[in-house]
């Protein structure tokens, strides 16, 4: 084996898929991102995450196992110490791993020094007003139409600085200084978990203002009815009271978003600009992927939910760089992917062999742009049996009761806490035409992409589609068969 490259994974929280430009969003101010995949990397345009909340995707894509392989399907349930996570593969094989930003990944009872080198944490620490789940201020009144919106709007510096001064621009920045100034006798491997673009939506200028909010593309409207939809999106629509918003008010959250997206494409671009500065570009693998996407005003909604699948919540920004030793076709594809395909194409960069078994594949073939295709469907899962409490997430303390709350997640955490059907257990299986998504207390969802994009119209019912349907069920039923289990590698003595 070769030389091992340096390894970069620039994981943003909460990116939608359709916030870059050159997927075509003619209102998406992304340019480095948009130059990196014309000149040295591969956007993968359809590539799905495996739950669409933050903890569970990312012990996902760590490991290369999906959710129900272990039943990592809440906040509060991570990796254990008998579990494969790839940044301890990484370390064991060698590499030199910082670790810069959110965790949600390993139980923080258990510690982070199996999993790196360094778990960063910067000199000067951010003003507390810059954690706007916190400084909640900006929220207003309590009965007002903003409290549940997690519209911030625009972000001001503090008084003594030259610029706004948070977490994320302190990750990056010691991120930076890390690839400068690091020994490179070792490989290096930087794993760069940041917060934004998660909501609140709040950004300071020159990203709140460089998104043309003529260009916005259309949103999705909330239903009138909401027939044929999941019932939490109902109960989360009358808990977050946005129904009296104007389109002039939805643009300039949009708009807000996208200007958050368009600061994280900026703090990527100072990572790409070190590695250039410490002569390791070319040496270094670069990945760029969310862990799940965001409402933004979809449905009439905003945030996430954990166990519905639309395509906004689901599809991910996933962009691979190879290190030049790789051969790379740049450009966008348009194959099926899953962010489980990360560890995967990681092992092959590196040549690590994979200790366990998982169910990833690398997107190298797809890189090189000596094959087109990779999955035939993705599969998404999410919710809870009934009886379950411990995947209730009693532990958040962004709600306080079942009846009233200030916490900013009450009207969806309000109805995970409930026996009712609406945090049903769910899974979706995806093929480029259809998704269908069964439910275990609900209808199940059935939607004709081509025809319907938005999934607007639930056609489970429809009898022109029964075979569509069957053929997906059956598809489903092989998935599970194929992934239900992960034997390990290592066998045990009889005698």
């Amino acid at each position: 084996m070769g030389k091992q490259p340096h390894i970069v994974i620039f994981n943003p929280d909460q990116w939608r898929s359709d916030v870059m430009g050159h997927l075509g969003n003619p209102a998406a101010v992304t340019p480095n991102l948009d130059r990196l995949v014309e000149t040295d990397a591969v956007s993968f345009s359809s590539a799905f995450c495996q739950n669409p909340v933050c903890t569970p995707s990312r012990c996902s894509f760590m490991s290369g196992w999906y959710p129900h392989v272990r039943g990592h399907r809440t906040m509060y349930h991570m990796m254990q110490p008998d579990e494969p996570v790839l940044l301890r593969t990484l370390k064991e094989a060698g590499y030199t791993v910082w670790w810069g930003g959110k965790n949600d990944l390993v139980p923080a009872e258990t510690g982070f020094d199996a999993y790196c080198d360094i778990k960063y944490r910067p000199e000067r620490l951010p003003r507390p007003e810059t954690n706007l789940h916190g400084a909640d201020g900006w929220r207003g009144a309590p009965d007002g139409d903003n409290y549940y919106s997690f519209y911030a709007g625009r972000l001001e510096k503090g008084e003594d600085e030259e610029s706004y001064y948070d977490m994320d621009w302190a990750l990056v920045r010691g991120a930076a200084d890390f690839i400068r100034e690091s020994p490179k006798d070792k490989p290096l491997c930087l794993y760069l978990p940041l917060l934004y673009p998660h909501p609140p939506y709040g950004v300071e200028e020159p990203w709140f203002s460089v998104t043309d909010r003529s260009k916005l593309p259309p949103r999705i409207p909330a239903p009138e009815d909401w027939q044929g939809k999941p019932g939490i999106l109902k109960g989360i629509s009358q808990g977050q009271g946005l129904q009296g918003w104007t389109e002039e008010r939805w643009d300039e959250l949009r708009a807000t978003y996208y200007g958050m997206c368009s600061r994280v494409d900026a703090q990527f671009g100072l990572v790409l600009e070190a590695l250039r500065e410490a002569g390791i570009y070319d040496d270094t693998a670069v990945f760029f992927f969310s862990d799940h996407g965001d409402f933004t005003g979809d449905f009439g909604l905003v945030e996430k939910t954990q166990n519905t699948f639309e395509d906004c919540l689901t599809r991910v920004p996933f962009i691979v760089k190879p290190p030049a030793s790789r051969k790379v076709k740049p450009g966008v594809r348009d194959a099926l992917v899953e962010l489980i395909d990360f560890p995967a194409t990681v092992e092959d960069f590196t040549g690590i062999a994979p200790a366990h078994t998982h169910f990833g594949r690398s997107l190298g073939p797809l890189v090189a742009g000596e094959r087109s295709e990779h999955r035939d469907a993705v599969f998404c899962e999410g919710g809870r049996l009934h009886g379950e409490t411990q995947a209730m997430e009693l532990e958040s303390t962004s709600s306080g009761g079942l009846e009233v709350s200030h916490g900013l997640y009450w009207p969806r955490l309000k109805l995970q806490r409930e026996e009712g059907p609406e945090h049903t257990k769910a899974v979706m299986c995806r093929t480029r035409r259809y998704k269908y998504v069964r439910r275990v207390y609900e209808q199940d969802e059935l939607y004709d992409l081509e025809q319907d994009p938005g999934e607007t119209v639930n056609r489970i019912g429809d009898p022109a589609l029964a075979e569509v349907l069957a053929g997906l069920k059956e598809r489903l039923l092989s998935f599970y068969q194929e992934t239900c289990d992960a034997v390990p590698h290592k066998a045990n003595r009889r005698f």
